[in-house]
């Protein structure tokens, strides 16, 4: 539906917020109406035909339920489903407006608001109520190559959930395999937040050892354990004001969960060696590859601790999930190396494109890009074609065995690797990406192969 011809209706007890509104829209819509007493909803939306409602999260009225405007919403879905509902909030009440949208709002905005944002997203809804395809192909990172891109359906519902929460101060959970943009998800959310100009603190906490999750995370005195030769702050202290992403939380102790949960509980952090507690203001990102129902028992993770980091949960799809993507982040990597490694513009043939299609991609979307960086590097034409892309060994192995081979997987994956660390002289980080692999999953298949 065109704003022109729809009618609005605005509902605060706050004067000052009607009129504003109301002023703001009066050009724009066909018909604003307003109300400070919400218990006139039901009235208004018999009489009129609303098309959406502007509905404040907070009401000093006769209905005491400590969030009354989730009460509203509900009674609004429940006389008018069909009607559009945008919530209005304090900065404070964040985690509310979160709420409603799992209650069925359409989405919130944030006072004091940006009048050219409320009307995009006035407008963005009812083009959606009205059948209008308003399509997002990326969530943009300033760093570098870090666009995620996508057509998929599954994408865009990740990109307009991203849009919604990226400027609160919700906890945001990222589930989804190796490989799949967890990192780049953080990275962008970031800095897409009200954050965006402080510190981006990445840690992979299932790499520590209880002894090292402590210093890291918290920081230590000089003194506080037999290599601690200098005072150090922790993570949190170092993501003061900004966000800290926790990579691989499924995979930390019991005991490291417990004393994660009193630092997000308390607000507060000690460094190790003292008694000082310092408080903390961050945003807090943690990612996993452990699927959600494996991380829902108890005997691997605190369900407390859960329902403190999952605010919100953004599950990002594997690239099998997600095959009308592929073309896209395939051009776009072999552009990217394309002037990475000073050669001309690169395309593919039509038989490389289906062979693209046609891959299972265990190692998802990393797995692509490295596929696309070698194919890159190696071609001697501008047209990529199904003999450029080779795929990893890692990935491909258990394919090209053949029932009578006596070599072992296992034996295939250790020389795999061990080819790859030599190429790049030892280094850790180097060989993991050539592998597809993060660093520590690969330093688990040292230690599992004895390397």
């Amino acid at each position: 539906m065109i704003l022109k011809k729809a009618t609005i209706l605005i509902v605060d007890d706050d004067p000052d917020v009607l009129t504003a509104v109301k002023l703001l829209l009066k050009t724009e819509a066909q018909e604003v109406i307003t109300e400070k007493n919400p218990e006139n909803l039901n009235w208004l939306l018999q009489r009129n035909e609303v098309d959406l409602v502007l509905l404040d999260m907070n009401f000093n009225s006769a209905i005491n339920t400590g969030n009354e405007g989730l009460y509203w919403l509900r009674k609004v879905k429940d006389w008018k489903p069909n009607v559009c509902v945008i919530m209005i909030t304090a900065y404070g009440d964040i985690d509310l407006a979160v709420r409603s949208l799992k209650e069925g709002a359409n989405d919130f905005i944030v006072k004091p608001w940006h009048n050219e944002k409320l009307i995009a997203t006035i407008k963005e809804l009812l083009d959606k109520k009205e059948g209008v395809k308003t399509t997002k192909t990326a969530v943009k990172s300033t760093a570098g190559d870090t666009s995620i891109l996508g057509e998929s359906e599954v994408m865009q519902d990740i990109f307009y959930k991203v849009n919604k929460i990226a400027p609160t101060d919700a906890n945001i959970l990222l589930l989804g395999e190796n490989g799949t943009g967890k990192d780049l998800m953080a990275k962008a959310i970031h800095e897409r937040s009200l954050r965006a100009d402080k510190p981006f603190i990445k840690v992979d906490v299932g790499a520590l050892t209880d002894t090292l999750f402590e210093s890291e995370l918290f920081g230590h005195k000089k003194g506080a354990f037999t290599d601690a030769r200098e005072d150090r702050t922790g993570r949190f202290e170092d993501a003061q004001g900004g966000t800290l992403f926790l990579d691989e939380i499924g995979n930390i102790s019991l005991q490291q969960q417990a004393k994660l949960l009193t630092i997000l509980q308390n607000r507060q952090v000690t460094r190790l060696g003292t008694n000082k507690a310092v408080d903390i203001d961050i945003r807090l990102i943690c990612a996993t590859n452990v699927p959600m129902h494996e991380l829902a028992n108890e005997n691997r993770f605190r369900k407390d601790l859960i329902y403190r980091i999952n605010t919100v949960e953004i599950n990002m799809p594997p690239l099998r999930r997600r095959n009308e993507d592929i073309a896209i982040l395939a051009r776009h990597f072999a552009k990217l190396y394309a002037s990475k490694y000073l050669k001309p513009s690169m395309d593919f043939d039509a038989a490389a494109l289906q062979k693209l299609k046609s891959y299972n991609y265990p190692g998802n979307v990393r797995e692509l890009q490295y596929t696309i960086e070698r194919a890159v590097i190696m071609a001697d034409e501008n047209i990529l074609r199904p003999d450029d892309l080779i795929f990893s060994i890692l990935e491909t192995a258990p394919e090209t065995i053949a029932d009578d081979d006596n070599i072992q997987l296992s034996t295939l994956e250790k020389n795999a690797i061990l080819r790859v660390i030599e190429k790049h002289n030892g280094n850790i980080t180097r060989a993991a990406k050539e592998l597809g692999l993060t660093r520590t999953a690969l330093y688990r298949r040292l230690s599992k192969y004895d390397i």
